[in-house]
């Protein structure tokens, strides 16, 4: 057997220290692995926060009235619109102010070729302003024979019931936006486009204002409020010729 001897001569460099890192060094280190960690905490408490938020401090509107058309109005001429409603409204909700918040609908009932997503879409969210449980009973209709057709929602202008024969009596259930004397006389500012502006008044012009019936044994507030505020908008109107 043969042995393996060390020489009394080689040499060992002994193991150099070991580095100490600076705090600068430590830190970028650490963030380097927990970065993502931090990230999705970070967002994780901000979405929370802007939860509670919606949840507690966000100003809820008084009176929501639904637009239905093809396409939806401008922001400028809704919020012209909401300001000129709201000295026709009342602090339903007792917050000290008084807010009337438009949701627009984009939907085509007469346009069978119309974008899927888009009818989609707004058709989900006009289901959902319909439910018992909402608060929107005044709605400004592009067309409302579509409407009524498809929806069957609406109520005579006197406040009765239509019956299932009387769907196609759309024109008894609605008013001309330019037909309400208060209506037509709010003042709506312009909407500048290029080189041309037109008038918030003409872009409202051709639509229709009704009513969303109560069918349930007990009526809501909310539909009380809103036959308020109709009966204070169609003060003075002229009836739709059939």
């Amino acid at each position: 057997m043969a042995w393996v001897t060390k020489s009394s001569d080689e040499q060992y460099a002994p193991e150099p220290a070991s580095r100490e890192y600076t705090k600068q060094e430590k830190a970028a280190n650490w963030w380097h692995y927990h970065k993502i960690t931090v990230l999705v905490v970070v967002l994780a408490a901000a979405m929370a926060a802007w939860l509670v938020h919606d949840m507690f401090f966000r100003v809820q509107p008084d009176v929501q009235i639904g637009y239905v058309g093809t396409t939806v109005l401008p922001a400028e001429t809704v919020q012209a619109l909401e300001q000129a409603l709201t000295p026709y409204a009342s602090d339903s909700n007792g917050d000290g102010q008084v807010i009337v918040q438009l949701d627009q609908y984009a939907v085509d009932f007469a346009n069978e070729n119309a974008d899927p997503a888009g009818q989609l879409a707004g058709t989900t969210q006009l289901t959902a302003a319909l439910a018992e449980s909402s608060g929107t009973y005044l709605f400004l209709l592009e067309d409302p024979a579509g409407f009524e057709s498809q929806i069957q929602a609406l109520q005579f202008t006197d406040g009765t019931l239509p019956g299932e024969a009387d769907t196609g009596r759309w024109q008894q259930m609605v008013y001309r936006w330019q037909d309400c004397p208060v209506l037509a006389g709010l003042d709506l500012g312009t909407v500048s486009s290029g080189e041309s502006s037109v008038s918030g008044q003409e872009l409202l012009a051709g639509v229709y204002l009704g009513c969303r019936g109560s069918w349930a044994e007990e009526v809501p507030d909310a539909y009380t409020r809103n036959a308020a505020l109709w009966a204070a908008l169609t003060a003075g109107a002229s009836p739709v010729e059939e």
